[in-house]
Formats: C-alpha cells, sequence, structure tokens
C-alpha cells in the first residue's frame, strides 16, 4: 500500500500564517486606531474565535471536497492553530496597560513564530529558510502597515476618540 503525504502540516501552516497575517493586521489597526486596551482584548478575542472558526469550518470544507481521507483532522488542526497563534498575539495585551508596548510585544512574538515555524518547514522540505522566513514577515508587515492606516483613517474620518 503506498503511504500517502499528509496534510496535518499543510493545515498547521494555514492556521498559523493566516493567524499571524490577519490578527497581527486587525490588532495593529486596534491598537493604532483605539487607547483602551481592555477594547482590543476584546475585540481581538472576538475576533480571533470567529476567524478561527471559519477558518476551521473552511480547511475542513476543502479538505472535504477534494476527496481527502480526514478533513476534520485537517480543519482542527487549522482551527486550533489559529487560535493558538491569536491568543500569542494578544497576551502582551493582558501583560502591560502601555498599548504601544503590548503591540511592539506582539510583532516581536509574531517574528518568533515565523522564523521557529519556517525553521521547522524549510528543514523538513530542504527548502531555503531565509527566503520563506522574509517573505511571512514581508506579508505580514505589509497587512499591519494596511490595518495601521486603515485604522488611522477611520480614527480621523469617523472623529472616534476612543
Amino acid at each position: 500500500m503506498p503511504k500517502t503525504k499528509s496534510d496535518l502540516p499543510g493545515a498547521i501552516v494555514l492556521g498559523m500564517h493566516d493567524a499571524l497575517v490577519s490578527q497581527t493586521g486587525i490588532i495593529a489597526g486596534l491598537a493604532f486606531a483605539l487607547t483602551n486596551r481592555y477594547l482590543i482584548i476584546m475585540t481581538g478575542i472576538i475576533s480571533a474565535v470567529a476567524a478561527g472558526l471559519s477558518m476551521a469550518a473552511s480547511n475542513y470544507l476543502a479538505h472535504k471536497t477534494n476527496g481527502n481521507k480526514q478533513p476534520i483532522r485537517a480543519g482542527i488542526a487549522t482551527g486550533i492553530t489559529y487560535l493558538g497563534v491569536s491568543f500569542l498575539l494578544i497576551t502582551p495585551f493582558f501583560m502591560t496597560q502601555n498599548v504601544r508596548a503590548a503591540m511592539a510585544s506582539a510583532f516581536i512574538i509574531a517574528i518568533i513564530i515565523i522564523f521557529i515555524c519556517n525553521w521547522g518547514i524549510c528543514r523538513a522540505n530542504r527548502t531555503n529558510f531565509w527566503r520563506h522566513s522574509i517573505e511571512m514577515l514581508t506579508i505580514c508587515t505589509l497587512v499591519s502597515i494596511t490595518a495601521f492606516v486603515i485604522g488611522e483613517c477611520a480614527k480621523y474620518f469617523l472623529g472616534v476618540l476612543i
């Protein structure tokens, strides 16, 4: 019987990468638009749970549609990874009242996650560590900058001062 390649690593990478990109962007936008860390925490948790469940369901449906053998396992892996990474990114806001310091800590956590995960992926696949790491870091940075700009525009145009 031929050995089939597991879908689990791809499901984990999907959850990790999507959480890094979307949650870093959401948190950055909120951190620059709001000064109340509890609003940032609450919104970050709500968006993480909603997006994590959505990612789990979407990956399950994608695997099921493609006829993969373990769509439930792939969906669960994606959702759990998404929630885990999201929790790590929100954690600094629990630890300090300084929103800017918490945001900087969240970025550092994101960078560490990117390098650790890419080290494992590139080692397993024998691919270029630096190329993959810089690519993922660039994507996260661009999304965060975009979210910052949107947060600043929303604050200015809507006249929101929280």
